[in-house]
């Protein structure tokens, strides 16, 4: 059995052992260092990159679909306006983000996921940091952006979605803007949550927090008026890597 072999079933027993319930205290210790380690790696990479705005999307679209295209055009409207375009690190949607931010020459980052079966990150990237654990990942990709972009995706597109939208509606982060792009896409998605508040289940005001838009204009200015120009980011003032703490 070659290594690559044995290192994928070390990394499922690794998951499944994290998540089948309470060991001794010894291997519980372990996991809480390792799960440490990601921490550090994420704020030791992202802590340099600036205000990011994070895009959402599938994985599965190629170059010539539609989606791609909007993603790509997002993503250099986005590193014009000096803000840096976050993503997964993946192919598809956020390949394309990440693309369109080098297209224009601004900042392309991106916060992956270690799994078996998944691709390495796309080759359109700045800088980026590979973690182990999913609930790492997804603090790292709100921690650090000021605005999330939801494109055409799957559970996994629409697990970031609700997260955003229940961070902010929890006051657990700042009201930063959410932009759905593909209104067609997104309108069952939009019919369930109006009938959320017909059951009373959320508050009507819950989704003033969505703009939804086919347009990459209109979602690129609603970013600048709600996130860059809102909290008065201050695009020049970007902390500095030091050497003598090995961060260069």
């Amino acid at each position: 059995m070659n290594k690559d072999k044995l290192r994928d079933i070390s990394k499922k027993i690794q998951d499944k052992f994290f998540l089948e319930g309470p060991h001794t205290r010894t291997s519980e210790l372990w996991q809480i260092l390792k799960v440490l380690r990601d921490f550090l790696r994420g704020f030791r990479t992202l802590h340099f990159v600036g205000p990011c705005v994070t895009v959402f999307g599938s994985a599965r679209v190629e170059e010539d679909n539609e989606y791609y295209i909007q993603a790509r055009n997002l993503g250099q409207l986005i590193a014009e306006s000096g803000l840096t375009v976050m993503t997964g690190g993946g192919p598809g949607v956020m390949e394309a983000a990440n693309r369109g931010a080098q297209d224009a020459g601004g900042k392309s980052v991106a916060c992956s996921i270690n799994l078996p079966e998944e691709q390495d990150p796309n080759p359109y990237l700045d800088k980026w940091v590979s973690l182990e654990y999913f609930f790492v990942r997804k603090v790292m990709l709100f921690k650090y952006s000021y605005a999330f972009v939801v494109m055409p995706g799957g559970v996994g597109t629409m697990d970031e979605f609700f997260e955003a939208i229940t961070l902010i509606q929890t006051k657990k982060i700042l009201n930063f803007p959410i932009v759905l792009i593909g209104s067609e896409f997104f309108k069952p998605l939009l019919e369930l949550l109006h009938s959320m508040i017909e059951e009373e289940m959320i508050d009507g005001s819950d989704l003033d927090l969505i703009l939804v838009t086919d347009s990459i204009d209109d979602a690129v200015k609603h970013i600048e008026t709600h996130a860059k120009n809102r909290f008065g980011l201050n695009l020049k003032k970007i902390p500095k890597p030091s050497r003598i703490l090995g961060e260069v």
